[in-house]
């Protein structure tokens, strides 16, 4: 895999990434650690509060910190090296789901796109045919068959269980694959996105990136109750986010969302969004939200995290800077150099 993921464009991941929103899950808390005389001014009464009381774990906390500073300043070579021994010692259980084909598609998802594909629709003129939740510019609708979802997972099940190297998918999803890995993108997410999800995004979100987005990170998560059971409230690194619920049989489990992460938390209200086997919300990526613990069963998900290199040059979102470049693999985290961006022209919003 290159790092130029379409063929011409180079993309990159800023310097924070090593620094910034580092997760803390014993005290559901991100951080920033850019040295420990830093950590300790910014954070250790913060954390006392939170029952970091004793200089042991304190030290575990720190030690925590390195091992993940360290897991993702390695993470570019890691992961171009696990996707190469998958490709070589991994066998699919069901190869075609690889490849995007319309039959996997919810015929109503299909409608909706190309309703969305009329040179004339407005964002009110087809407002019907989406669900738009309490949340605002929360949009439910069905994506794909029920069949289809049944064969991802069974082929995520096959990975998870096979001998192959895997990575997680965030510090906050423990149980997950990333797909780009596993050999997803080419085939299937990129023209996914581009052909599908981009009429969608260009007429909700035109706004935040919609109608530029030029690269995405997808991964799937598992909730179960022997492992990770919810998702603590946090933004996405995207512009626009896609979370598909693949099934399993499961209980309880909503999504909640509250303002946008510009909102103080003391102002934001929360409303819970209930998610249904095949279906998909779609949402701006700096809309804050969560997962409730499900009570039983297991559950997958599939996330999309669409990014916008035109928006995301001018400020991370995650240090809320101007970015500073790093290599990456692949997509990386969405970031182009000025000159990358020009050869884009078609995201200026008319």
């Amino acid at each position: 895999m290159t790092n130029k993921e379409d063929g011409s464009r180079r993309f990159y991941t800023c310097n924070c990434f090593t620094t910034d929103n580092v997760f803390l899950e014993d005290y559901k808390l991100h951080v920033r650690f850019s040295s420990e005389q830093q950590f300790r001014l910014d954070y250790q009464s913060i954390l006392r509060r939170l029952g970091c009381v004793t200089d042991q774990q304190f030290e575990d906390v720190l030690n925590k910190i390195s091992q993940e500073v360290d897991r993702r300043r390695r993470l570019c070579v890691t992961s171009a090296e696990r996707a190469v021994a998958i490709k070589d010692m991994y066998h699919p259980l069901h190869p075609h789901v690889y490849h995007l084909q319309e039959s996997f598609l919810a015929p109503k998802f299909k409608q909706i796109v190309e309703c969305c594909r009329s040179s004339n629709i407005s964002e009110e003129g087809f407002g019907d045919m989406l669900e738009e939740e309490a949340a605002a510019r929360v949009y439910r609708f069905p994506v794909f068959e029920k069949r289809f979802c049944e064969e991802l997972m069974e082929e995520l099940e096959h990975f998870e269980q096979s001998s192959a190297p895997k990575g997680r998918p965030n510090t906050m999803n423990h149980y997950g694959i990333l797909l780009n890995e596993l050999g997803f993108d080419e085939g299937f997410i990129t023209p996914f996105r581009e052909l599908y999800l981009h009429p969608l995004t260009s007429l909700l979100y035109p706004d935040c990136g919609g109608r530029c987005l030029d690269s995405h990170k997808a991964f799937v998560v598992k909730y179960d109750m022997n492992e990770d059971l919810d998702l603590s409230y946090h933004y996405d690194n995207a512009e626009v986010t896609l979370n598909v619920s693949l099934g399993r049989d499961f209980t309880e489990g909503n999504l909640y969302f509250g303002d946008m992460r510009q909102v103080p938390l003391s102002e934001m209200e929360c409303s819970e969004v209930q998610h249904r086997v095949t279906e998909g919300l779609l949402h701006r990526g700096q809309h804050m939200h969560g997962a409730l613990p499900i009570s039983s069963g297991q559950r997958w998900n599939l996330i999309i995290w669409m990014r916008a290199s035109q928006e995301r040059n001018k400020l991370c979102p995650m240090c809320n800077r101007r970015p500073t470049l790093a290599e990456g693999e692949g997509f990386a985290d969405g970031f182009t150099k000025h000159y990358d961006a020009l050869l884009n022209p078609s995201c200026v919003l008319t």
